[in-house]
């Protein structure tokens, strides 16, 4: 009975859970016999048949990382509030072109020192000077109205001739105006693409002529491209109903930099035939005209540009040769101003040419006879306005 007992003994107590046996204590090895290491190994893998899958031991670093090095620390002296100082050296970039003028040859050879520039009447101190000739960004403004065929005929022939002389790099737009303006082509590198729409003017739509406000315009759409633009301005000069007074765009003109604009008068054949006929109303024109040669002058020359009052048709070649040469061909010149106020102020610019002791140049030609030259750069510029 006593073996029966204990032989049922475990099934009964497997009916309701007990707890779980304490562990046994691990058996004294046989003497002469070394112990096993029953600890966790280094690398992954059974300790013995029976025992737990053991995980890799973290291998500790014998020494701490160095701590990472602060920012140093600056105090203000004691009373003194935070503050930060920024200081900014305006730099201006002005582009001089020296030519014959008889030939509107451009002069080469010339040095850093024989050029004097005038800030304000003060003398600036130069510290940049090359020469450049490189492509150009062009934008062909063409007055394109119905009120005579000569004025067309002579606009179309000018801007021809100027398509005629560009090069591959060279990108140029058109944009003709009337009553208002219309972008005939926008900027391109293909000189067929320019030919084809100056080909396209046939029919004028009004009579008006506003130049002002298409020079406006154009001067706002080149203020957008960055560097040196060019507007070729080729028109009678009249303007007849813009919203804009002479004051206002002559003040735009000069305000927008890096712009500089050539013009050309059309119609010049025409003026020749009829000038000092007609009349008071005739007289009336005459000064009409006279007014427009002054307006379309003084924007080229506020620009350092140049005005071209051709009579004949065979002019052209010539003319726009002198400018696709005054365009590539100058001296770049670069000085920190004396006046470095961020003031929105306009500075007047005057550039000089002088020898080794300072005394005007003297250009000669081959035969050692004095060359007038004449010296094309901007009558000056508009300072930054500081941003509060």
């Amino acid at each position: 009975m006593i073996l029966l007992s204990l032989a049922f003994a475990p099934w009964s107590r497997a009916q309701a859970p007990a707890p779980a046996p304490a562990p046994a204590p691990t058996p004294a090895p046989p003497a002469g016999q070394q112990p096993s290491d029953l600890a966790t190994p280094d690398s992954g893998g059974p300790a013995n048949d029976t025992g737990v899958i053991a995980l890799p031991k973290k291998k500790e670093n014998s020494e701490a990382p160095p701590p990472a090095p602060t920012a140093p620390k600056f105090k203000n002296p004691e009373g003194t509030a935070p503050f930060s100082l920024r200081v900014e050296v305006p730099e201006v970039t002005l582009d001089v072109g020296v030519l014959v003028e008889k030939t509107g040859r451009f002069v080469p050879g010339l040095k850093p020192g024989n050029f004097r520039v005038y800030e304000d009447g003060k003398v600036q101190n130069v510290i940049g000077f090359k020469r450049v000739e490189a492509p150009i960004t062009a934008l062909l403004l063409c007055e394109f109205a119905a009120n005579n065929y000569h004025f067309i005929y002579d606009m179309r022939n000018a801007a021809y001739a100027f398509a005629q002389q560009l090069r591959p790099q060279d990108y140029v737009a058109m944009m003709t105006f009337d009553l208002r303006t219309q972008i005939v082509t926008d900027f391109t590198q293909d000189k067929q693409q320019l030919q084809e729409a100056i080909n396209s003017l046939r029919m004028p739509g009004f009579r008006e002529t506003n130049l002002f406000d298409a020079l406006y315009e154009a001067e706002d759409r080149l203020s957008r491209i960055e560097g040196r633009k060019y507007i070729i301005v080729i028109a009678s000069g009249r303007d007849t109903f813009s919203k804009l007074t002479f004051d206002k765009i002559l003040q735009k003109v000069k305000s927008t930099p890096d712009v500089t604009i050539f013009t050309v008068s059309t119609g010049g054949g025409l003026r020749a035939m009829t000038e000092g006929r007609g009349g008071m109303m005739g007289s009336m024109r005459d000064a009409d005209y006279l007014q427009a040669d002054n307006e379309m002058q003084t924007f080229a020359k506020a620009t350092g540009g140049m005005w071209f009052n051709p009579r004949f048709v065979g002019e052209m070649p010539d003319i726009f040769k002198d400018i696709n040469q005054t365009i590539r061909s100058k001296y770049q010149l670069v000085y920190h101003p004396t006046n470095t106020k961020q003031d929105g102020t306009y500075r007047k610019l005057h550039v000089e040419l002088v020898d080794n002791e300072g005394r005007p140049l003297l250009i000669t030609d081959e035969k050692h006879k004095a060359l007038k030259y004449e010296i094309i750069t901007r009558e000056g510029y508009r300072a930054m306005q500081e941003v509060e």
